[in-house]
């Protein structure tokens, strides 16, 4: 199979011919049909995330067809459409797995980091960590849910139920969940790099009522902020911007450091929080909610063999929404 392979940090993807890999016992064998680029897979490529498997094969937002089941599958079936999070395998004995925060396990591994993800043409993943999806559906426009949408919802579901969210980075996730919080009734204030005026009125199409530079405030207090973007001062721009009570919720993997800020801005019960990859019960609530609103990702299409091309996009925000590689392509 070709796949595009990670042989060090801080170098581009090499397009290889690999063995095809083999399921396992409580395995699926993936004809890959698309995968997300996501912005964890910059800071694995950037080494900003230590210790990946290496050599790797990055990706951890897949759509596949089953091809082939290991011995102890169970409901799953050959030509089923899955999707493949970011959640690779958990131990399900720690307390975290035990009761209900998987997410947290500290054995856990993670698609596309720890194990090989779908940057390529074949993929193996745990049949207990993959999600169901229904005929018919588009690949390229599931890829993003799996972990942009997963993600973000997760990280609304934390904010609390409060009419005002503000959305700092608006890319892949914030584009998503933007759709969701707006089926829920909510206010989205979107903030995006400063005079991005382009994003802004992207921001817009996408439910945002208000859509400004992330220097700037919104026109009233928030009830809540998320914080999607790597930029760690924007921490202290979010907490400056929601009222008494209000909730900060840092969505990203890696981040860098959040500069020293005067307590005021904490007191009055304000609340900072991250959110620290997912379960695969968010994984079954999203996915079933999804359809309902219908989120629509905004879609940016690579073919697998331009990768690199589609992660420097990515870092250079030279597109709208999310990228996904089409496989094979």
């Amino acid at each position: 199979m070709r796949a595009m392979v990670l042989e060090q940090p801080r170098s581009a993807l090499a397009l290889k011919e690999l063995a095809d890999p083999a399921p396992g016992p409580q395995q699926l064998l993936l004809r890959v049909l698309a995968c997300g680029v996501c912005r964890t897979d910059l800071h694995v490529l950037d080494g900003e995330l230590p210790r990946p498997k290496l050599p790797l094969v990055l990706g951890h937002q897949i759509v596949g067809e089953v091809v082939g089941l290991g011995p102890e599958v169970q409901g799953h079936r050959l030509q089923q459409r899955v999707g493949v999070p970011w959640l690779g395998w958990t131990c399900g004995e720690c307390p975290y797995c035990t009761s209900g925060r998987e997410n947290l396990c500290p054995r856990a591994r993670f698609t596309g980091y720890d194990l090989d993800g779908g940057y390529a043409e074949l993929a193996v993943a745990d049949a207990r960590y993959c999600f169901p999806l229904p005929e018919g559906v588009d690949a390229l426009q599931a890829a993003p849910l799996l972990c942009a949408g997963l993600i973000g919802f997760r990280a609304l579901r934390l904010a609390g139920s409060g009419e005002r969210v503000g959305l700092y980075g608006f890319g892949a996730s914030a584009h998503l969940v933007a759709q969701v919080a707006r089926h829920q009734g909510r206010r989205i204030f979107a903030f995006t790099r400063d005079g991005d005026e382009a994003g802004q009125a992207f921001a817009r199409t996408c439910g945002a009522e208000w859509a400004g530079g992330s220097s700037e405030r919104p026109p009233e207090p928030l009830d809540a902020a998320i914080v999607f973007a790597a930029a760690g001062e924007l921490v202290v721009r979010a907490l400056e911007a929601v009222g008494p009570g209000g909730k900060v919720v840092c969505a990203g993997i890696h981040m860098s450091d959040i500069p020293s800020f005067p307590y005021r801005l904490l007191w009055e019960e304000r609340l900072v929080r991250s959110v620290a990859n997912l379960t695969r019960e968010d994984g079954v609530q999203f996915l079933q909610l999804a359809p309902r609103v219908p989120v629509t990702p905004e879609v940016t299409v690579f073919q697998l063999a331009k990768a690199n091309e589609a992660l420097d996009a990515l870092r250079r925000g030279a597109f709208r929404g999310a990228a996904v590689l089409a496989v094979p392509g």
